[in-house]
């Protein structure tokens, strides 16, 4: 799954890696290494600029909220249950395959984190002992250093109890679809720990390489067996995990320190 992620790179950086035309300084956002759901996030997409006479598909990057809202749904309370979007079936599910069709987004990030529970504490739940479990935090990120660039879905919904001129009256929301996690070999893995992000956990977020962004921003490609195509996993090996600090755990903790890699999993979270 993704529930929680990093994103500290600014809107000129990232208008040079994804070839973005247009933004708007306004919605620029500061650097965050601990995005959680419901908060706003940039995203890159391709869409007609509003109130243009040309209406061709302009690169953009949009502020949303992280959490999509269906345009039907008669309230945006369920957002917080709709960050990730299953690879496997969204396609299907009325949630998202409106959204699927003609709404595609990517993303970026610095990387993502997950838990894993330590092996001593799995051990006191197999015995029945109360406790409850001290998960230790690892960030995933490609090896290279590159921008982590997660497939999502984006939409609009109306607040029908505000008037139209109203600045919340329209919601932009969107999630991120997962697949599951690669069972092969990180290209770097703690010296203790998970050797594979299935050892993590047993889903992650979909990264689409760059070779697919043109085709998946493409809002003229409709067709779900075609786009369907593009939700195959990227090769393996091109990720790296590490131990981090359990600050991140609460998300009132937010700084470049949290991506700081321990030499060792904290002490009671042993892998």
């Amino acid at each position: 799954m993704c529930g929680r992620y990093a994103a500290s790179r600014g809107p000129e950086d990232l208008a040079g890696v994804f070839g973005v035309q247009q933004w708007d300084p306004e919605e620029t956002l500061e650097p965050d290494y601990n995005v959680a759901p419901t908060k706003e996030v940039h995203v890159v997409l391709d869409r007609p600029l509003k109130d243009a006479d040309d209406r061709r598909p302009v690169r953009q990057l949009r502020k949303l909220r992280w959490g999509l809202v269906p345009s039907w749904s008669k309230s945006p309370e369920g957002a917080a249950r709709m960050i990730n979007a299953r690879a496997e079936t969204v396609h299907e599910k009325p949630s998202y395959r409106r959204a699927f069709a003609a709404r595609r987004c990517v993303v970026p990030a610095d990387g993502y984190y997950e838990w894993v529970t330590g092996t001593q504490e799995r051990d006191l739940e197999v015995e029945g002992r109360r406790k409850r479990p001290r998960k230790q935090p690892y960030f995933v990120t490609p090896a290279d250093g590159s921008v982590f660039a997660m497939a999502g879905l984006y939409e609009f919904w109306r607040d029908r109890t505000l008037p139209d001129d109203h600045p919340r009256a329209w919601w932009a929301t969107c999630s991120v679809i997962t697949t599951d996690a690669e069972q092969t070999p990180l290209a770097v893995a703690p010296a203790e720990g998970p050797s594979s992000l299935a050892d993590i956990h047993p889903r992650m977020p979909l990264m689409l390489t760059p070779d697919r962004w043109d085709a998946w921003l493409d809002p003229a490609r409709t067709d779900p067996d075609d786009l369907r195509a593009l939700l195959t996993p990227p090769p393996p090996g091109l990720m790296r995990a590490y131990a981090v600090s359990t600050a991140v755990s609460n998300v009132r903790n937010n700084g470049p320190e949290l991506l700081e890699e321990l030499a060792a999993p904290e002490e009671g979270t042993l892998f």
